[in-house]
This record gives C-alpha cells, sequence and structure tokens, in this order.
C-alpha cells in the first residue's frame, strides 16, 4: 500500500501499539459509515419504486434498470479505480469517491425523468466503484490477520443496514415531505461524512496503525508487475476463480432480495409504501446481523484449519437456497414471513467467506486489485444482473412467480463453492 509516516521510533512501544489499535478501529467506524451512505444512496431509490412507477410510467424493467445500473458501473469501473486508488493513495481516493456519490445522489434528487434519472445512477455508480474493494484492502492493513472474516464481514455487513436505513427512511420520509427529499438527505449524509473522514484518516496515521509495518517504516509504492504477473496474482489458483464466482452468484439473490422486497411486499402483501419500506429494511437488518455473526462464527471455525471457510460457505449457501425455496412456495403471510427471516440472515454470508479466502491468496501489495476483482464479479454477475433480470421476468409472468424461482440460483454458487474446496485441498492449502 502506499502508506507514509515517519523514520522516528516511538518513544513508548507500548503506547503506541494501544495508540494505534485505537486508531485502527477508529478508521474502521468512519469505513463503515461511508459504506452506510454509499448504501443508503444506492437503495434508497428501491423504497420509491411504487411512487415512480405511477408518476412517471415506469415498467418493471426500467425499474430494474435504475437500480440495477449502479452495481454494472461499479462493475465495470471497480478494477482500473481500485488500481488507480493504489498508486494515486486510498486516503485521497476515497474521499474524491465519497464526495462524488452524494454529489451524483443529490442529482438523482432533482431529476425530472426517467431517463435523467438513470444518467444520474449512473454517475453514483461511478462514485461508489472503487470504495468497498479499496476500503477493506485498507482496513485488511491495519487488523491482524486473526481478524481477517470478523472485520471482512463487520465492514461489509454496513452494506446491509445501509440498506436499511436508506429503505425504510426513504419510504418514510417520501411519504411525508416527497421522494426528492428523500434522495436529498441521503446526499447530505455523505457530504457530512466525507468532511470528517478527510479530517481524521491520514496516510502516515494508517502507515502507524499497520502490525506488518513495525516502527512504522514508510512503504512508498507497490511493487510493479508485469501484465502476465498481474493477472497471475488475481487468479493464483482454480480455488480462487471459484471463491470469485461463488461470491458473485449468491450476491445475485442477495442483489435481487435488496431491490425487488418492497415492492414484492406493496404488490403482494398489499402493504402501503412506508410499510413495505420499514418491512423490507427490517428483513435487510437480519441479513446485516447475520453477515457479522457469520463472519466471527467463521473466523472460529477456520481456527485450526483455513479449508473450514469452505464447509462454512457450503453450509450457509445450503441454507440459504432451502429456507428461501419454503418461504418463496408459501403464500403471502406470517408463515412465509417465520421462513424468509432465516433465510435472509445467510443472504450476505459469502462477504466473510470468500473475501478472506482471496485475501490468504494474493499478495497484500495487489490486495486492492483483489478485492476490485471481487467487487467486479460480485456488482456485475449478482448486484446487476438480479434486479434487472427478475423486473425483465417480472414484466413477463409478474414478480410473484419470478421470486418463486429465485432460489433455485442458490444451485450455481453451491457447486462452486463444492469445487473450490475441492480444487483447494488438491492445491495442498489445508492448513
Amino acid at each position: 500500500m502506499n502508506l507514509y509516516t515517519s523514520d522516528a521510533m516511538p518513544a513508548d512501544p507500548a503506547a503506541a501499539t494501544n495508540g494505534a489499535r485505537a486508531y485502527a478501529w477508529v478508521v474502521f467506524a468512519l469505513m463503515f459509515c461511508l459504506l452506510l451512505s454509499d448504501y443508503m444512496s444506492r437503495q434508497a431509490i428501491n423504497a420509491l419504486f411504487p411512487i415512480l412507477k405511477v408518476q412517471w410510467q415506469m415498467s418493471d424493467t426500467q425499474l430494474g434498470s435504475i437500480s440495477g445500473v449502479v452495481p454494472l458501473a461499479v462493475g465495470v469501473l471497480t478494477l482500473p479505480f481500485s488500481i488507480v486508488a493504489d498508486r494515486w493513495g486510498r486516503v485521497k481516493s476515497i474521499a474524491l469517491m465519497a464526495a462524488m456519490w452524494s454529489l451524483a445522489t443529490l442529482g438523482c434528487a432533482m431529476a425530472s425523468s426517467y431517463h435523467e434519472m438513470f444518467i444520474a445512477r449512473i454517475f453514483v455508480g461511478i462514485g461508489e466503484a472503487a470504495y468497498g474493494s479499496v476500503g477493506i484492502a485498507m482496513l485488511m492493513g491495519i487488523f491482524p490477520k486473526h481478524l481477517r472474516s470478523t472485520i471482512a464481514g463487520g465492514f461489509t455487513s454496513a452494506a446491509a443496514f445501509g440498506s436499511v436505513l436508506g429503505v425504510s427512511l426513504s419510504g418514510i420520509i417520501a411519504t411525508h415531505f416527497g421522494w426528492r427529499w428523500s434522495m436529498g438527505l441521503m446526499a447530505i449524509f455523505g457530504f457530512v461524512l466525507v468532511i470528517i473522514y478527510y479530517l481524521v484518516v491520514t496516510e502516515k496515521k494508517l502507515a502507524r496503525a499497520n502490525p506488518d509495518n513495525a516502527g512504522g517504516t514508510p512503504v512508498r509504492g507497490q511493487v510493479q508487475l508485469s501484465p502476465r504477473a498481474f493477472l497471475s496474482g488475481l487468479f493464483p489458483s482454480r480455488s480462487v476463480t471459484c471463491a470469485y464466482l461463488g461470491g458473485a452468484l449468491q450476491i445475485f439473490i442477495q442483489g435481487t432480495l435488496f431491490v425487488w422486497l418492497p415492492s414484492y411486499l406493496n404488490r403482494c402483501w398489499g402493504m402501503p409504501v412506508s410499510k413495505a419500506a420499514v418491512v423490507a429494511a427490517g428483513l435487510v437488518l437480519v441479513s446485516g446481523v447475520g453477515q457479522l455473526l457469520c463472519g466471527v462464527l467463521t473466523d472460529r471455525m477456520s481456527r485450526n484449519s483455513s479449508v473450514n471457510r469452505w464447509n462454512m460457505a457450503i453450509c450457509y449457501c445450503l441454507l440459504l437456497g432451502t429456507l428461501l425455496e419454503i418461504a418463496f412456495r408459501l403464500p403471502p403471510g406470517n408463515l412465509q414471513l417465520a421462513f424468509l427471516a432465516p433465510a435472509v440472515f445467510f443472504l450476505a454470508s459469502s462477504f466473510s467467506t470468500c473475501g478472506p479466502l482471496i485475501a490468504g491468496a494474493t499478495s497484500p501489495s495487489i490486495h486492492g486489485s483483489a478485492f476490485a476483482t471481487m467487487a467486479l464479479f460480485n456488482n456485475i454477475l449478482g448486484l446487476a444482473a438480479g434486479p434487472f433480470l427478475t423486473g425483465v421476468i417480472a414484466d413477463a409472468v409478474g414478480l410473484q412467480v419470478a421470486l418463486r424461482w429465485l432460489p433455485a440460483a442458490a444451485i450455481l454458487p453451491f457447486a462452486a463453492y463444492i469445487l473450490g474446496r475441492w480444487f483447494y485441498v488438491a492445491e495442498g492449502r489445508r492448513g
């Protein structure tokens, strides 16, 4: 990483270590809040679907497109932007990203047609493109290795919590003040966080917090790799490729449910917009809690053997698919909700299994690019494809039928995890 600090040794190593640990958690809190803002800006639009569908006479395909274009832009741009951030500086890059997605969200509040909203949403995606990958790479550099699943699960759980806040607050604000205020307030929250982040986080302080950088020795630049060596570093083995694919295919389900749950509850359960947004947000909150706890459990189960990360990924995916299949075969009602809630608990578990597997198999010097590659897979195959394809199917056969067949999508990540585990053991990585 591009970290800079002074050459002076601290007078009190113990105090310096404690200070570095405290600062690492302060950075984690700020990065967590920025990811909250990221997903609040991204997902707030989903609660507005019933309003925009009537006001602008939009089809489900169009609704799916203004949601799906954000992860599509993220997927396309995350790798090149992450490479730039690794070289230009992660701290400055993150500040610029957050400012851009906040400004673009303000543009969404000012849109007067589908096409204007679509363009504004593209710029939201451009701003958010590399934040997740650059952010988690930064955090991996200031926390010890034995906390990787916990940190990865904790940081990425902000996506679920941000979705909760974005969807629930957006629905409530839109009901009382109009939908434009929903997007405007999301933008203001982002701008406030950018200012705080800019004042608190510096490259020098990050260098001192790095547990593998004893004495705060400056690390300037990256190891320069040829394109072929760089690509080999991103895909060092078949098991890593399976981790990229498995995580993305599981996120196809997550992206679909995050986007379409408010509309499903509004249309099939007959809930008003504000109540549908709150109930959907509650389910997404369960997903966030599950993501965090799955990370803690995975770390605990993988202390003696990293192959257990694959075992946990397989178990989580199996539970997700089974519970979703039961839930969507039931009619709308409390019994369906009783199965849907535990299903979404495992919805985002792939972040706490696949992320550490990829981090453990790739060089720290390209962690930003490795997580960008993971984000590319996640966004294009998962968060972009899921909502859009579901919208197309819903236009043809109805949203209820489209979601009824969604659990079948869990077969693909399950197969990828099984294959990845087999490759992992064959490659001799049992420890």
